[in-house]
């Protein structure tokens, strides 16, 4: 999109108007309720596709930079973590669905059928390997990290938090056609977020220890800064001024 004082709202708007279609403000309330497919082409396509489904109007919902994006965010919720890790049988959370579990407690003994037995020794296992080689963090356990400690330049957008970086375009109908618009900043932004989070992915353990060390560097530098603007304390107490003659 050209450049221009108009935000990216307004600039979406006007194209939908250019091709005789009515812009029509919404919020989205609750995602999981709705039914939506998503456009993988650029915002003329979703245009013209608009147009070719019989559209008379689109919805049009900004989008906001929120402070949460700037912290890792895995994907996994606590339930899919324990879903792919497991827990073992005998920790009482309910996770094997077999009878002779669900009080907390394998009975099974060792011919069961279950899989508990084995889900108990490839937990030991993996107990007995992170002792032997130090604690190994899957990407899920750094959820929360701030991402700018592994790409400073993230810091940056801080102040842009609450601004206007986007816009959703839906197509109304049983089955949402829906795309999403950005601004030129908010596509830089996503790009360095998107390598901070791959760092993370391919090493947790190196991008946890890059990350303590950055940090480590960064209170160092407030430190010394601090050191600087404190004034020195004269050694000498000043002179006293001369008393008035009578």
């Amino acid at each position: 999109m050209a450049k221009n004082n108009k935000s990216i709202y307004e600039q979406v708007c006007d194209l939908i108007k250019k091709q005789k279609l009515l812009p029509m403000p919404v919020q989205t309330l609750n995602e999981e309720a709705e039914s939506t497919r998503y456009f993988g082409g650029d915002l003329k396509e979703f245009l013209a596709a608009a147009k070719a489904l019989g559209a008379k109007g689109i919805f049009v919902e900004t989008l906001y930079l929120e402070d949460d994006e700037f912290y890792y965010d895995s994907g996994i919720d606590d339930e899919e973590y324990l879903a792919m890790n497991g827990c073992g049988c005998n920790c009482g959370c309910g996770c094997c669905d077999c009878e002779c579990c669900k009080n907390g407690t394998c009975n099974c003994g060792e011919d069961c059928k279950c899989g508990c037995q084995d889900k108990k020794s490839k937990k030991s296992k993996k107990k007995d390997d992170d002792e032997a080689d130090g604690i190994w963090l899957e990407p899920e356990d750094l959820d929360g990290i701030d991402l700018s400690l592994l790409r400073p330049e993230i810091a940056k957008y801080s102040g842009r938090i609450g601004e206007a970086c986007g816009a959703r375009l839906t197509v109304p109908g049983v089955d949402h056609l829906e795309v999403e618009i950005f601004t030129e900043w908010y596509d830089k932004f996503a790009e360095l977020v998107d390598e901070a989070s791959e760092i993370i992915e391919l090493d947790p353990n190196k991008a946890l220890a890059d990350m303590q060390a950055a940090f480590q560097a960064e209170e160092e530098a407030i430190k010394a800064a601090q050191a600087k603007s404190v004034k020195k304390i004269a050694v000498h107490p000043p002179k006293a001024k001369a008393k008035a003659k009578k």
